[in-house]
Formats: structure tokens, sequence, C-alpha cells
């Protein structure tokens, strides 16, 4: 468990503040990207929820309501503050990425895009934010247009470029690759698709939250979608930050308790944000478990992070280069966050993570929620190594031992 009044390791051996990793001495976690693992100071903030402000939010008059309120009020206002957003109230508490990304879609795209219209995604992007906008496309009789990648697989700018015309009503992208990692220039994005078009810009957060400084206020980005447990919180929380004057325009997503105002025979009104949006009994305890998991980031350093991440990231893309037929995929380690995505001559990679998994080592294979990337890559999948900050070398040669082995056993020859 980290305790929160002793300074943390300066080499950022964090492992035995991991339960899970610290009660499992041979296992090497390297799937962070798909889920990370939780500190002792998120699973005790859950519990201390439970055990002592276990009541209904927002509709108790009883002070044990009261200080459940609060409690979740304060998630919310730590977490915003994590994301460098001012005003708290337009951080809407999702169960993740995934739904905040369809909040956006059938919210705001339901009610703004028409016939004629065009939709912006990226052959980057995660299918949490391509088939929203291409189902939205296709139901408002919209075009749907994607933007392709240069050779080291990052977003072709030129490309995008010549996709923006005036009927471009929403561009969507992500700010990391989850597959490949590719870290992509949000600044110049913007500045593009600014210049050229009066589109909103939703990206997608997933990957980037949990790995280096965010700040919405100052990324021009009209919407930003992100997970918890993809940053060292408990799954099904969430959220989307958008901006206070599209939010209030906007229709509710889903309809029903604590996001109403008043309920008339003829007719509702709405609920302030961001309650207007968070129908139904909120995620509260698990909000309250991903501000204890952002506190316990800000007191590592977002800064440290990526910095140990990349420090690891050159050091397995440099052991693997040495494997033959190992082939890398994405830019250079210092273009990309903690992802190592590749293939192994005449080894599947569903195979090689079964061999690894023997090994104790845990990566995700497949298409990573990535088909059109995939097909890009002119792959049916890929073998993915993803690193977090419990991560150390003793990983990448555990890494790079099952590598080796998997090698053997299907008597990889060099052709």
């Amino acid at each position: 468990m980290l305790h929160m009044d002793r300074p943390l390791p300066p080499d950022l051996n964090l492992r035995p503040d991991v339960p899970l990793l610290a009660a499992n001495a041979g296992l090497h976690y390297l799937d962070s990207a798909a889920t990370s693992q939780q500190p002792g100071a998120v699973l005790d903030a859950l519990r201390d929820c439970d055990e002592t402000a276990n009541a209904n939010r927002h509709r108790g008059a009883y002070s044990l309501s009261v200080r459940a309120t609060e409690g979740y009020h304060q998630a919310r206002v730590r977490v915003a503050q994590f994301l460098g957003v001012r005003d708290s109230d337009c951080l809407i508490f999702t169960r993740g990425t995934t739904e905040g990304l369809n909040l956006v879609a059938g919210s705001w795209g339901y009610a703004n895009v028409s016939s004629g219209d065009e939709i912006v995604v990226t052959a980057l992007d995660h299918h949490a934010n391509f088939v929203p906008w291409q189902v939205l496309a296709t139901r408002k009789g919209a075009r749907f247009r994607v933007c392709e990648l240069t050779a080291d697989g990052k977003i072709d700018l030129d490309f995008l470029s010549g996709l923006l015309n005036n009927r471009t009503k929403i561009v969507a992208f992500n700010h990391v690759s989850n597959a490949i990692g590719t870290i992509n220039p949000i600044a110049e994005l913007v500045r593009l698709v600014r210049q050229k078009t009066d589109a909103i810009l939703v990206c997608d957060g997933a990957q980037s939250a949990p790995h280096f400084p965010v700040s919405f206020d100052s990324l021009g980005v009209d919407f930003y979608a992100f997970s918890g447990h993809k940053m060292l919180g408990p799954m099904g929380i969430g959220g989307l930050v958008g901006k206070r004057d599209m939010l209030e325009e906007m229709p509710p997503y889903q309809t029903g308790g604590d996001m109403i105002e008043f309920v008339h025979d003829d007719r509702t009104t709405w609920n302030v944000l961001p309650h207007k949006f968070e129908a139904g009994t909120p995620n509260a305890a698990n909000a309250v478990g991903l501000a204890a998991a952002v506190e316990y980031l800000d007191r590592i350093g977002m800064d440290r992070v990526i910095t140990h991440e990349r420090s690891l990231m050159s050091i397995a893309q440099e052991r693997l280069a040495l494997i033959d037929g190992l082939r890398i995929y994405g830019p250079a380690p210092a273009e990309r966050s903690g992802v190592v995505s590749f293939t192994m001559n005449d080894v599947h990679p569903h195979d090689l993570a079964t061999i690894l998994d023997g090994e104790g080592v845990c990566i995700r294979a497949g298409h990573h929620c990535a088909q059109p990337l995939m097909r890009r890559l002119d792959v049916p999948a890929t073998a993915r190594a993803s690193f977090y900050v419990y991560n150390d070398e003793s990983d990448i040669d555990a890494l790079v031992t099952g590598i080796l082995k998997a090698r053997e056993i299907f008597a990889y020859v060099e052709t």
C-alpha cells in the first residue's frame, strides 16, 4: 500500500505498492494499455468509501447521504484538477472512454449532423472512436471519411488537410494509439482543423491521461474522453470533459433520476451540469477510487511517469530488435507512449501470448480493437507489450526470454 506520508523511491520501484503484483513475484504484467493494476491506496479508498459513506448521493437529507454526496463531489473536483479542467462541472462521469465518445455522438452528433455533412476519423483510431461516428454518418446520411497514416504509423497531416472542407462537422482522433503507441501532435491537429473548418474536435484520451500531463483547458479540443481503469483506477468509471457552452446546448444522452429539474405531465426540464448527463445512481465509490488513483499519479509526477516508460521502451526496443524475425511497428520510442507492438515470423501473436503466459508474462495479442489500422499494417494481429509505473527491466528480461523460447518451440529458421 502507498503510505501518503512517505516519499516515493527515486527509481520508481512501485511494484510493492500494488498488492496483486507484490503477492506474485513471478508475474510480469505487460498489458496496462488494456487495464492497469491498482495500488493499495486505490483499493483502500474504495473499501473506505463502502464502509463509511455508502448511501445514495444527492437523494438523502440525512448526514450519511450528505457525506456520500460530498465525497462524490470532491472526487470530481480532484479528477478535474488532474486533467487541467478549471470548471469541474464540465467533467461528466461515465463508465469510461467508450461511453464518453458515444455520449458526444449520441447527443451533439444526432442534434447537429445532417445529410451531406462530413465526419473525419483516422486509421489509427480505436473502434470506440471509429464506429460511433461511422454509425452516426450512416444514420444521418453524412459522409464518413478516414484519414490515412504515414509509413511509421502517424496521422498524415497533409492527407488530413485534403479531407477538410466547409462540410466537415466532426473531426475525431486519439491522443495516443492504443495499438502502436503513437503520440499524435494535438497542437498541429487543432490548428489545422480550426484554420479550415468549423468542425468540433473530439479526442480519445484513454491512452494519454494515464501516461503524461494533460491540460484540457489548453489542448484546444472540444471534448476529451478517458477511462479510470487504464490509469490505476477501478473499472467502470471514467469521464468526458467538454466545453461548457457545448454541454449546455446538448440534449441529454440518457434520461431518468437525478438529471431532471422538473417533470411536468407533458414535458421535462433538465438539471444543471454535470448532473444533466449523469442519469441514475452514480458509480460514486469508483469515482472516489479514481480520485485516489490520480492523487497517486500526481505524487509520482506525470513527467516521471513518461520518462520511466520511455526508458523501459528504449531498452525493450533495443533488445527486441536483436531478435531475428521480429518486427516492431510504430514510430521511435521518443514519439510513443509505453507500448511496443510487434510480430514474429512464423509465430502467430496468439501463440506467442500463450507461450509467454506460461512464463508468467502477460501481453495482449490481437487486433487491439483497431482493425482499420491492422489492415494498413497488412497484418491480422500484433503482439503488444505495454509498460507502466510498476514495471522495471526484469519485466523486459522475462519478455525477451519468453519470445526466444517461442522461437525455439516453433523452430524458427532465418530465410
